[in-house]
């Protein structure tokens, strides 16, 4: 294999989103592998050929995703107020959704939000109920996210999150102790508890490092070549005591709310790293100071928290093998991606045909 080869093949297993950079919506779901509904959007309840769709984002943006779309009249709204002002008319929501947004659009029959996470659109009773078909952006940020928990766990591995703190003071110092150490991640094990689109991501450049990866997930044991072993949500205990880092990717649901708690971190290896850029929620975070504090975890990267934003007074931010970034895992990456997106499912709902990335209200994703 030739020099150029070797680097293509490398650039796109730790950096895929540099490789498509304009997407059509074939490259998109080839890439990403998102799936269409079995159910057209015309069988959806309150369906009928749409006249009117709320879309967030500034007028540039809109006329962008009009360029590719006629026959209906799109409304920019720029804030949640504009939204709210605009719901009475609209057959279609993007980019905004909760109950009272909901209530107000008796006729919208679809509502495609910006983020993966759901929950706070299905606690809106037309959406639990399948009344509005809801769409996600599952899977279209989920290579920078990889990145991010990768970053946050060499940034901890190699002492990075503690010697940042000498730069202002200029001290030159290589005896430096940190903690939880320099660490070598080859031949290490991760746990990704979650094997969607970040797991899957995340996974991908741990192996691409050395490390040796094994997963969980709730539907069954397949998984990549590159994880080595693939268990159901019931062997996450197990799993955790062998893993020397541990990423939560999960969604938020009813199972994975508080899932980890006092007794899985227990269950962990001592001195384990956990990164979590799956959801805030999904961590008792009294368990995970706990757990640092005593030393059974090693360190900590932490995308999502619980509450959001975290308090400025709380004990995470003052700890020395714990870095934190405000919910922004998936910024910088899937511009793109969530363009194409957006089009394509709107050119579908007006259409009436199935819809990519529909959540089921019964499993939260």
């Amino acid at each position: 294999m030739g020099i150029l080869r070797i680097l293509v093949v490398a650039t796109s297993l730790l950096f895929p989103f540099l490789v498509l950079a304009e997407s059509s919506i074939d490259e998109l779901v080839a890439d990403t592998g998102i799936e269409l509904s079995m159910k057209p959007v015309r069988e959806a309840p309150r369906w009928q050929a749409p006249k009117n769709v709320i879309i967030r984002g500034s007028d540039d943006y809109v006329a962008g995703i009009g360029e590719d779309i006629s026959g209906i009249r799109l409304m920019p709204a720029a804030t949640y107020a504009d939204a709210l002002a605009l719901a009475a008319e609209a057959d279609a929501i993007i980019g905004f959704c909760n109950p009272e947004l909901v209530a107000a659009a008796p006729r919208a029959s679809w509502v495609q939000i910006f983020s993966s996470g759901a929950e706070r659109c299905l606690v809106a009773p037309e959406v639990a109920s399948g009344e509005i078909v809801l769409t996600n952006m599952q899977k279209m940020s989920s290579p920078v996210i990889g990145e991010h928990a990768v970053a946050m766990m060499l940034s901890l591995t190699r002492g990075l999150v503690q010697l940042a703190k000498h730069m202002p003071s200029g001290n030159w110092d290589r005896d430096l102790t940190v903690a939880p150490g320099v660490t070598p991640l080859a031949d290490r094990t991760m746990l990704v508890v979650g094997l969607g689109g970040i797991g899957r991501e995340t996974a991908q450049r741990a192996n691409a490092l050395g490390m040796r990866v094994i997963a969980t997930r709730n539907s069954s044991r397949s998984g990549p070549d590159y994880v080595d072993y693939v268990g159901l949500s019931d062997e996450l205990m197990e799993l955790a005591g062998q893993a020397d880092v541990i990423v939560n990717a999960l969604p938020l649901t009813a199972a994975t709310e508080g899932l980890f708690d006092d007794e899985f971190f227990a269950a962990a290896k001592r001195g384990a790293i956990f990164i979590s850029v799956g959801r805030g929620r999904s961590t008792d975070t009294d368990a995970l100071v706990a757990a640092l504090q005593s030393g059974q975890l090693g360190g900590a990267g932490l995308d999502v928290t619980d509450p959001e934003p975290l308090p400025a007074d709380h004990p995470l931010w003052k700890m020395d093998n714990v870095i934190i970034s405000p919910h922004v895992a998936g910024f910088g990456g899937g511009s793109d991606r969530h363009r194409v997106l957006v089009t394509e499912n709107l050119r579908r709902f007006i259409a009436g045909e199935p819809l990519y990335n529909v959540v089921d209200p019964d499993k939260g994703y």
